[in-house]
């Protein structure tokens, strides 16, 4: 489900937003989630992270992370390990899925590979790539 938002003005129409999200809750009951990272430092990010936890409850939910020039990211504590082949298309979907963004200087493919790399180097990956996420609770 995709809203028309302003971009940058998520927090000042939290109420809709929340109503949007209680919408979802009630149409379907996901394994896992993924958000943007709680410390995020778009406050729309922010805010779509914090009512994740708060209207989903008891699902697994893994916060991703954005390299952006606000220098926000994290120490993420759960690794997915991903093969080359894995990595470029993650990355061409990301470049064709965000037309926004595309304007951004570091919103190009050496961006996202590196950050996969250091990502892989922290969890030892044998391809030496790997997906990062923050997981603040999970139940096995």
């Amino acid at each position: 489900m995709l809203r028309e938002f302003r971009d940058g003005f998520l927090p000042y129409v939290g109420q809709q937003v929340k109503d949007s999200f209680e919408e979802l809750k009630g149409q379907l009951n996901p394994d896992v989630i993924f958000t943007h990272w709680r410390g995020d430092a778009h406050q729309d990010h922010r805010l779509i992270s914090e009512l994740t936890w708060n209207t989903f409850r008891d699902h697994l939910i893994l916060e991703y992370e954005i390299p952006k020039y606000d220098g926000d990211l994290g120490r993420p504590n759960l690794f997915v390990p991903l093969d080359p082949e894995h990595c470029r298309a993650k990355i061409d979907n990301l470049l064709d899925a965000f037309e926004s963004q595309r304007s951004k200087r570091w919103f190009d493919h050496e961006t996202f590979l590196g950050l996969m790399r250091i990502r892989g180097m922290e969890c030892n990956a044998a391809s030496g790539y790997a997906e990062a996420f923050h997981c603040h609770k999970a139940v096995l």
